[in-house]
């Protein structure tokens, strides 16, 4: 049995991370064992179908197979999508492809690092949040 070129790359959004493995195929691509087409919602599978309609024919060439763990329903799909561009780009090695996604959505390639800011002790609830002042 012939071994193919396997690409795993990562990407993390919020408290979601997924992982994706990229190989040659005939351009199937799963999400937690669930074929993308049978993805629900529809607004996160048509998330999911950005960097796929971006590579075009090059996306029929390859299987993907994501993992996606933690976090909520936007958060796993903003970071499925990180892990789809990274792998397909990876695996093609395509420049050209690699500025469509730039160009597009620089989120594709680039993971966003904001994370929830830490509550401060002695305030109410919120991170910023400050007690009330009255001055009369």
């Amino acid at each position: 049995m012939a071994t193919g070129k396997v690409v795993v790359l990562s990407g993390k959004r919020k408290s979601a991370v997924a992982k994706a493995v990229v190989r040659a195929g005939t351009g199937n691509v799963t999400v937690n064992n669930k074929l993308l087409d049978h993805y629900e919602p529809l607004i996160v599978r048509m998330r999911l179908q950005e960097p796929l309609l971006l590579a075009g024919d090059n996306a029929a060439k390859v299987d993907i197979e994501i993992n996606v763990r933690g976090g909520g329903i936007m958060g796993q799909a903003e970071a499925a999508r990180l892990a789809m561009a990274k792998g397909l780009v990876a695996f093609l090695k395509d420049k050209k492809l690699e500025k469509t996604f730039l160009e597009y959505d620089r989120h594709l390639l680039v993971a966003d690092v904001r994370r929830k800011e830490v509550r401060k002790p002695n305030r109410h609830g919120k991170a910023r949040a400050a007690t009330q002042k009255s001055y009369r």
